[in-house]
């Protein structure tokens, strides 16, 4: 391998491969980074395979240099416009003669301004001389080269290295990138990196851009620029506009649809565990008295066998028999497993929040007083409580409302007025649409809520269905209520799809004497017998023009009262309010 090594640096076995940079706004190339490959026919023709080759026979320099070399000659050769990123390692940035301007001197030769080349520091191994490293940068400045760090987010210290350096670029690595627009983590890291940029003057390059859902919503976070197979591969002979798929796309206007905070599911028992001291079952009735006595605020103790939970003491239960004559000379010295609890709640630590709260509300009532033994695979770890248990799900009900709705897992309120409102400031066109069942609470009455919840989770699915998931947004205001923010052209058939099926299959819910008879006698909220036809779905909609609303609030209004008119419309219906009508 060393030969084979050797003879590929000699003859110069090496060829350049160039791969587009786009920017985000106007969808033109604005750089190139040059990459290399060795021999088509060699084991070490994948890059990683000819550094690690090179770095084990320490010619790591070697390589690296003429790895600039020819993809210098072959970017001047092709007279490519913009930019051309030169993959350099610190390594061989801080070798004392890659800092005497061999570079320089190559470009000089070949007849490219420096300026038009950008050092792309590649991280390898661990940075540790940051002053070396500074000196450095600053040698390459001075001869007019900007700097980009590589792989931000993934090397050993890209973070430190870019508050070091400063650099005029970062590109953030493809694992943050790819699948951003289904990622609320990836989409806040980039959001996060995007904020810090702006502050420091850096300009934000995405890498690994693999779809046109990720681009668009990297182009609404404000990232700079962009690189990926979408928008181009590496090649000998690249092109020098991006396609034109994504130049339509990027100059189509509107916003992306950003992945949303779901309900948080995973929070588990361990987050309410509690360390509480227990007793074992040799210890008698006498001493769980004393030990209460001594700590009037402790009202339960549970008891544990080496490291095996057996059940629960509380204190009402041991005062209550030891206030009885002669209960104390009876039982005070036989084991505290006398008054003990023998079927405590126990849940392992791992178990969600959710899971538990339904074990509690099915368990008798006792049980959310005197909480619930937590376990690490059956060995005691301590004490939950009731109450704990209760705030804790309150709280995940609070976010649900105000962020997703935990019965159809679509966004709630605070997200739908979000993404209003970046349409409103984007200034594209769109559609707002009110979605409202007719008759949903008699259904309910006579049905019953479980019956009520399927139809509220069908009316979700079939919006979900008749949507385009990267233009379209759906939200769950609450109850029977959505709110879909169209900014599909064809948004009045996808409403009409809709109401099509929503017909169809709403009377899978109903008895066959029902949709026989095409509704069922209920109550209506005076007492008296009402007939009710099968339910139906109302859509009041809203043509919304470039500056023609300003908050969400007007648009929530406007849409409200548009959604009034249709349920005045028997049957499923959309009414559409063309007082303000415009051309979407």
């Amino acid at each position: 391998m060393r030969a084979h090594l050797y003879d590929i640096l000699a003859r110069r076995q090496l060829s350049a491969l160039f791969q587009p940079i786009v920017h985000m706004q106007s969808g033109e190339i604005i750089a190139y980074e040059g990459l290399i490959r060795g021999p088509s026919d060699s084991p070490l023709h994948a890059p990683l395979n000819l550094f690690k080759a090179a770095r084990a026979n320490d010619l790591t320099v070697e390589l690296e240099h003429l790895c600039r070399k020819v993809v210098l000659e072959r970017f001047a050769e092709l007279q490519l416009p913009g930019k051309l990123f030169l993959n350099v390692s610190p390594e061989c940035l801080l070798q004392r003669d890659a800092r005497h301007g061999e570079t320089l001197e190559v470009i000089q030769q070949i007849g490219i301004n420096p300026e038009r080349v950008i050092i792309e520091l590649t991280e390898n191994q661990p940075t540790y001389d940051y002053d070396l490293m500074r000196e450095a940068v600053l040698h390459y400045r001075k001869m007019g080269f900007q700097i980009a760090i590589d792989d931000l987010g993934e090397g050993f210290s890209s973070l430190r290295l870019w508050s070091e350096l400063r650099p005029e670029y970062v590109k953030i690595d493809m694992h943050f990138i790819q699948g951003i627009n289904h990622d609320p983590v990836k989409l806040q890291f980039v959001r996060s990196i995007q904020e810090i940029a702006e502050k420091s003057n850096t300009r934000v390059i995405a890498e690994g851009i693999e779809t046109q859902a990720e681009l668009l919503v990297l182009r609404d976070v404000g990232v700079a620029c962009g690189q990926g197979y979408h928008l181009g591969r590496p090649h000998p002979l690249p092109a020098r506009t991006a396609p034109a798929e994504v130049i339509k796309a990027l100059a189509r206007g509107g916003v992306a649809v950003y992945p949303q905070r779901a309900v948080d599911k995973q929070a588990t028992v361990q987050k309410l565990l509690h360390e509480v001291t227990a007793v074992p079952p040799s210890m008698n009735n006498n001493e769980v008295v004393e030990i209460f006595q001594r700590a009037p605020k402790l009202m339960i103790l549970p008891v544990v066998d080496g490291e095996q939970p057996l059940g629960l003491i509380t204190r009402a239960v041991m005062i209550e028999h030891f206030a009885r004559p002669y209960e104390r000379e009876l039982y005070g010295k036989k084991s505290c497993t006398q008054f003990m609890d023998h079927k405590p709640l126990i849940a392992d630590k791992n178990t969600s929040l959710q899971e538990l709260s339904f074990r509690m509300a099915e368990a008798d009532a006792h049980h959310l007083f005197n909480g619930f033994i937590i376990t690490d695979q059956g060995r005691y770890l301590g004490m939950g409580t009731g109450h704990d248990l209760m705030r804790e799900i309150t709280q995940m009900q609070i976010h649900a409302a105000r962020y997703a709705n935990p019965l159809t897992q679509l966004p709630g309120n605070v997200p739908i007025n979000e993404h209003i409102d970046r349409l409103l400031e984007s200034g594209c066109r769109f559609a707002a649409c009110y979605f409202d069942l007719d008759h949903f609470k008699p259904f309910n009455d006579v049905y019953g809520y479980r019956r009520g919840d399927d139809v509220i989770q069908l009316t979700g699915n079939i919006l979900s269905g008749y949507c385009d998931p990267d233009r379209d947004f759906i939200g769950h205001i609450g109850g029977d209520d959505f709110m879909v923010l169209f900014q599909s052209e064809d948004w009045e058939r996808r409403c009409e799809a809709v109401l099509e099926q929503f017909s169809r299959h709403v009377q899978d819910f109903y008895s066959t004497d029902d949709r026989e008879r095409g509704g069922y006698i209920s109550e209506d909220r005076q007492g008296k017998k009402v007939f009710y036809s099968l339910m139906s779905l109302s859509i009041g909609a809203i043509r919304v023009e470039p500056h023609q609303y300003y908050t969400h609030h007007q648009i929530a209004a406007a849409a409200t009262e548009s959604k009034k008119q249709a349920k005045k419309i028997h049957g499923n219906s959309l009414f559409l309010d063309r007082r303000h009508a415009g051309s979407l």
